[in-house]
């Protein structure tokens, strides 16, 4: 997919990102991220999330989206990992220099526990710079790294043999501002004595990189390693600011500089034939993500005219107040006798399960893993630990609750257009109501509370968790709902919700079970969490993403098959 033509200037320097162009450090780096990004709300990080209607992309407002519910990296770019912590605080905090600075600091402190796990990016990276050098072409790196970490691994990659390739190096400590500033690039080439303008190179693997570039007034050069399709790429720049040049690997580095020396010879010290070294492999693509089966394209449902919602990590994110409820509740544990009534590890659905119950036993309180990944509720927390003993899951609900008041409150929409499609499907003559396992006291404070002015208006019924004598995963709440709506209890109601215990009340209810996959669970965790057997028969009948994924199916059955 390599793209560039004759018209480019022969360099006189070639200046390199580092991570990600030159040499690989995502192990260090995205352990970094991982530690880091559950320190935002501390940081004061949270409120300054750029909003998602300000978004560069829809995939910049999604992760925006993702990180302000979650406090993680989405499980796609961990999965890609071809993005720098750069271009994730700018793709989160836009503008806000003072905001991507914390980060940046935060992220720093985090990486000095990872750093120096660096290899290089492509096979032979070496070879073709010691190639550049000989051509005579000064090589340069400007990176947002720290000249702490930057130093430490060129003393480390290649068992050191890159300390003496560069002209010059310079970092985000030796300059004011990160990348895009241009200051970074500026900085190198006063250095060097040369100056701005398309005879130097920018070489980097992002649109931050080529940003930086064209604010330098130099030319930005797209080194493509991470292996983006190239409609991908194109739709990240607009005319201005758009790359000279989008290299595959440094192959096609050594193709460029070839072409350019036909209309130019004598350009170089050494013609590039001569020096070139044996062709290595470009950087292997990243494995794709594979999607789950139960996709909204295959799945054949019935047209809903009732449509019941979960409340939390669904319509509506509380994940802070909730996690620190648990924190609370779960000490107390030991004086009500509820550690010696939870599940035997080899009864638990998964080895996870198993882990968590003996976790919570061993130090009454949640593994920081599960409280990192922001992704299990309290009823499934509960259904985990103590299995069909509904006493003890009534127990827990109750010390919950106790604790919750002195947390609850703080409610948000789960996604920006969830208001407007539930405005939608009441347009559609859709009934629409709620189903929660929260008590109403805390339900109706947050259902008067989000968004500044309420959602009362957008439901035409509600079932709270102590309305019915079970709550979830008995479908007595489910059922109590349509009742109240004088409706039968069969297809055309569905049930969207995020949980298992959502999926288990749907369908022991008689209802389609919409599984809302706000976590971004992958198929092999989704296949572990719905075997589907004879002991955990209840699987979802479609799994959404997001609210366009689920307005999009919506309109699908509206309309009918073709």
């Amino acid at each position: 997919m390599a793209r560039f033509s004759d018209h480019l200037p022969v360099p006189s320097v070639l200046i390199f990102d580092w991570h990600g162009t030159l040499v690989d450090t995502h192990d260090a780096m995205f352990s970094a991220m991982e530690d880091m990004l559950p320190q935002l709300e501390e940081l004061g990080l949270v409120e300054r999330l750029l909003p998602e209607d300000q978004c560069r992309t829809a995939e910049d407002a999604r992760l925006v989206r993702y990180i302000r519910i979650f406090r993680r990296l989405h499980p796609r770019i961990l999965a890609e990992r071809r993005v720098s912590r750069t271009d994730i605080f700018n793709a989160i905090f836009g503008e806000d220099r003072e905001a991507r600075l914390i980060a940046h600091q935060a992220y720093n402190a985090a990486y000095r526990k990872y750093f120096g796990q660096v290899k290089p990016f492509q096979p032979g990276a070496y070879d073709y710079l010691c190639a550049l050098r000989q051509m005579g072409i000064k090589l340069a790196v400007s990176t947002n790294r720290n000249r702490e970490f930057l130093d430490r691994e060129l003393q480390t990659v290649d068992e050191g043999r890159w300390q003496n390739l560069f002209d010059a190096t310079v970092c985000a400590d030796d300059v004011t501002e990160y990348k895009p500033d241009p200051e970074v690039i500026l900085k190198v080439l006063d250095k060097l004595g040369l100056p701005a303008g398309e005879q130097a190179w920018y070489v980097g693997d992002s649109y931050v990189d080529m940003l930086t570039a064209n604010r330098a007034g130099i030319s930005g050069i797209f080194y493509n390693g991470a292996c983006w399709d190239a409609g991908r790429i194109d739709s990240w720049f607009s005319f201005r600011d758009a790359p000279a040049a989008i290299l595959d690997s440094f192959e096609d580095l050594m193709d460029l500089l070839a072409l350019l020396e036909r209309g130019a010879p004598q350009a170089f010290r050494a013609v590039p034939a001569e020096v070139r070294p044996r062709p290595f492999p470009p950087p292997p693509r990243p494995e794709p993500r594979i999607e789950p089966d139960w996709h909204p394209a295959i799945a054949r449902l019935i047209r809903p005219s009732v449509i019941l919602f979960d409340w939390h990590a669904t319509l509506v994110d509380t994940l802070d107040a909730m996690y620190h409820a648990v924190d609370d509740m779960l000490p107390e544990f030991h004086p009500l006798g509820l550690m010696d009534r939870m599940v035997m590890p080899e009864d638990s659905k998964t080895p996870e399960d198993a882990r968590l119950v003996a976790y919570v036993r061993e130090f009454a309180k949640l593994h920081p893993k599960v409280k990192a990944d922001r992704k299990i509720s309290r009823t499934d927390i509960f259904e985990v630990l103590f299995g069909e003993d509904q006493e003890a899951k009534q127990m827990a609900h109750r010390v919950f609750n106790h604790h919750y008041r002195n947390h609850y409150g703080t409610v948000a929409a789960f996604e920006p257009k969830v208001r407007e499609v539930l405005e939608g499907l009441r347009r559609l003559h859709i009934q629409v109501g709620v189903i929660t396992n929260r008590d109403r006291e805390f339900f109706e404070h947050e259902l008067a509370a989000v968004e500044g002015t309420g959602w009362a208006d957008l439901f035409d019924v509600d079932v709270c968790g102590d309305d019915t004598p079970l709550r979830k995963p008995h479908p007595d709440q489910l059922l109590l709902a349509v009742q109240k709506l004088d409706y039968p209890p069969d297809p055309s109601v569905w049930y969207v919700g995020d949980s298992t215990t959502d999926v288990i009340a749907a369908k022991r209810g008689g209802l389609t079970s919409v599984f809302f996959n706000g976590a971004q669970w992958d198929q092999l965790w989704l296949n572990k969490i719905f075997p589907g057997t004879h002991k955990h028969p209840d699987k979802p009948d479609v799994v959404v993403n997001d609210f366009s994924e689920f307005w999009a199916l919506v309109l699908a059955c509206e309309i009918g098959p073709p």
